[in-house]
């Protein structure tokens, strides 16, 4: 054979070799693109809802419509909070396509903030309730108390518990309660409550937990906290609906601009199925599935003062409980 020859071959081989790494470079780089894509239609959704609920319905969505979900959940301390910051942080340029809360509050600041879309931008769905529960091992449910005024006695002094009043249903129901009673009123309960040494601690499910275990004897917290710990054998009780209870429904809604917003349509009508919230009180998360269906009326805030409230009214809780 010819050098000529040799040297061909040799040559035909070389770039066969970089034909075959090209190859393998294409497909690689297919693979990624295809990835890439697959991320960037994946319907995005901010969840207050706890993670524990929402994964399982979320996975049975996909399973339903194959619109695959990229949810992002929220810490215990600052539940919802911490979600309503970043969607006020990301307004300009949506990242969150669809927003899953479990009050409705912050999702009515965000509405007044221009955060949700113009139309049909939220609804709520279902709900559970703010709720005092005893621990049974340590207070009669006949000598329990029968009022939010009444947790501040000297028999409770350093055995009621609650979450800090900053983040989640807690400062809703603080900032209701404020606005039901009048502000003299209030802060003089608050004050009451500190003197009386409550325990003011991290999330409405430390508040379950440190009733379970008989740490605090009473806790203002929520009724869903209040059935997970029931489930586990703990000897407690809710004490019965008031004047002075929050309802609190599951909220949805749909971002201005979302970048997805044909599936978070198709989520937002999901979510509110009948069928999706007798899920959820089976499981525990919510009391009813229908808000006329609970037994009493509750507070009922004028929302929209409530909203413009809500940073003087946190201010003042800050300076009242802080720690």
């Amino acid at each position: 054979m010819s050098r000529g020859a040799t040297d061909w071959g040799a040559g035909r081989r070389a770039h066969g070799w970089v034909w075959l790494a090209v190859g393998a470079a294409l497909v690689v780089l297919g693979w990624l693109l295809l990835k890439l894509r697959s991320t960037a239609t994946d319907l995005v959704v901010y969840a207050a809802q706890d993670q524990v609920y929402a994964e399982p319905l979320l996975a049975e969505f996909t399973r339903e419509t194959g619109i695959r979900v990229r949810a992002v959940y929220d810490s215990e301390a600052a539940k919802t909070v911490g979600l309503a910051n970043r969607l006020l942080a990301e307004r300009k340029r949506p990242v969150c396509d669809l927003f899953w809360g479990n009050e409705e509050l912050r999702v009515r600041q965000l509405a007044a903030r221009g955060v949700w879309r113009e139309t049909n931008a939220w609804a709520a769905f279902g709900w559970r309730s703010r709720r005092v529960m005893i621990n049974t091992n340590h207070v009669a449910p006949a000598g329990a108390p029968t009022t939010l005024a009444s947790l501040t006695n000297a028999a409770w002094r350093g055995r009621v518990a609650l979450a800090y009043p900053l983040f989640g249903t807690t400062a809703t129901h603080f900032l209701a309660l404020r606005q039901h009673w009048g502000e003299t009123a209030f802060d003089a309960w608050c004050r009451a409550l500190v003197a009386n040494r409550a325990l003011v601690v991290d999330g409405n499910s430390v508040v379950a937990r440190l009733v379970a275990r008989g740490e605090a004897w009473i806790g203002l917290t929520d009724s869903d906290d209040i059935a997970a710990v029931h489930r586990e054998g703990a000897p407690v009780v809710a004490l019965p609906l008031t004047d002075e209870t929050l309802l609190i429904p599951n909220v949805v809604a749909i971002t201005r601009g979302a970048p997805r917003e044909r599936s978070a349509n198709v989520l937002f009508e999901w979510l509110q199925r009948p069928a999706t919230a007798q899920r959820l009180v089976e499981w525990g998360a919510l009391e009813g599935a229908v808000l006329a269906d609970a037994r009493v009326a509750g507070l009922r805030p004028d929302w929209d003062r409530l909203v413009a409230d809500i940073e003087p009214g946190t201010a003042r809780l800050r300076n009242l409980f802080l720690r």
